[in-house]
C-alpha cells in the first residue's frame, strides 16, 4: 500500500475558477466542484490512498499523463511515476470491478487515477498558450483550443481526479494483446478516426479514443452504434455495480459513488514513497 510517505511540493498551486470535467457527477449532471472546497495543506498524503497494484495487481496500467502520449504532448506536472494511487474505498471497488471483468473475459485499463492539484494548473498554463497545438490532430481535431475550457473537455486544480476516487478507464480483452510505445513525433491520427486507424491502444472499441474532446466520446451518443456502444455499456454496467457513477460526457471517466473526501483537492505527487520527491 502507499499510505502517507509520500513527499510533495510545500506549496499548492492556486485554483482556477473555472469548472473542471473531472469532478463527481451531482445530482444535476453537472461536474463542477462544490463550493467552497477544503485543500489539503498536508505535505504528505493523507491515510487511505494506496496504490491499485498493491490491491490488485492484475489491473492494467498505462497512466498517460506520466508520459507524452496525451492531448498536451509531453508528462504532465505531478506524474512522476505512471502509478494508480487512489482511496483505499475506490481502489477496493475498482477491485471488485475488475474481479467482474475478468469473470466476462476482459481486464480494466487504468489511463488516470488520483491527479495533483497541479496538474491540473499545468493543464490551465497550457490553455493559456493558444499557439501550441502540438497534440491537436489527435485529441481535439475538430474543437479549436480556446473551447476546450469552456466546453467542458479541460479541467483545472479541482478536478475530482484530485479527491482520489475517481478514474479513467477502459476495458482490455484478455490475454491482452502488446500495444506499441507512442513515439513522439510520430504522425496522428484523430482520436475519431475508425478504430483500425487510431493509436493501436490495445483496449476493446470503444467508438473514439481516450481523452477525445468530441461529441462522439459521450457515453450515449447516437453517432456511436453496434459493439462499441455494446462496449460502452459493458464498462458502465461493470462499474455501476461496483458503486461508481460515469460522468455522462466522457466514457471513460467515473467516480466512486461515495467518495471519502468529496470536498478536498490533494497535491501530492503521483510517486511511490522514499523517492526522494
Amino acid at each position: 500500500m502507499v499510505r502517507a510517505s509520500f513527499v510533495v511540493a510545500a506549496v499548492l498551486a492556486s485554483l482556477a475558477t473555472c469548472g473542471a470535467p473531472g469532478g463527481t457527477p451531482r445530482p444535476t449532471g453537472s461536474p463542477s466542484a462544490s463550493p467552497s472546497p477544503s485543500v489539503s495543506v498536508n505535505t504528505l498524503a493523507p491515510e487511505g490512498f494506496v496504490n491499485v497494484a498493491g490491491i490488485d495487481p492484475t489491473i492494467l496500467l498505462d497512466i498517460r499523463y506520466a508520459t507524452a502520449h496525451n492531448f498536451v504532448g509531453r508528462p504532465i506536472d505531478g506524474y512522476v511515476e505512471p502509478l494508480c494511487l487512489l482511496t483505499e474505498p475506490a481502489a477496493r471497488a475498482l477491485r471488485r470491478a475488475q474481479t467482474a471483468a475478468r469473470s466476462k473475459g476482459y481486464t480494466l485499463k487504468m489511463y488516470d487515477c488520483y491527479r495533483p492539484k497541479r496538474a491540473g494548473q499545468d493543464f490551465v498554463d497550457w490553455a493559456e498558450r493558444p499557439d501550441d497545438q502540438t497534440m491537436k490532430r489527435e485529441f481535439f481535431p475538430e474543437v479549436p483550443k480556446y473551447r476546450l475550457f469552456s466546453d467542458g473537455w479541460v479541467g483545472g486544480p479541482r478536478s475530482g481526479h484530485s479527491r482520489g476516487s475517481t478514474v479513467d478507464l477502459t476495458l482490455v480483452e484478455l490475454p491482452p494483446r502488446a500495444q506499441p510505445a507512442f513515439v513522439p513525433g510520430q504522425p496522428l491520427v484523430p482520436c475519431t478516426a475508425a478504430e483500425p486507424q487510431r493509436f493501436p491502444d490495445n483496449s476493446i472499441d470503444m467508438g473514439t479514443g481516450f481523452d477525445c474532446f468530441d461529441a462522439r466520446s459521450h457515453t450515449l451518443d447516437p453517432h456511436i452504434t453496434g459493439a462499441p456502444h455494446d462496449n460502452r455499456l459493458l464498462l458502465r454496467q461493470l462499474m455501476t455495480a461496483a458503486g461508481f457513477a460515469n460522468y455522462p460526457n466522457e466514457w471513460w471517466h467515473y467516480s466512486l459513488v461515495k467518495e471519502p473526501f468529496p470536498d478536498t483537492y490533494f497535491n501530492f505527487a503521483v510517486e511511490a514513497p522514499n523517492n526522494g520527491g
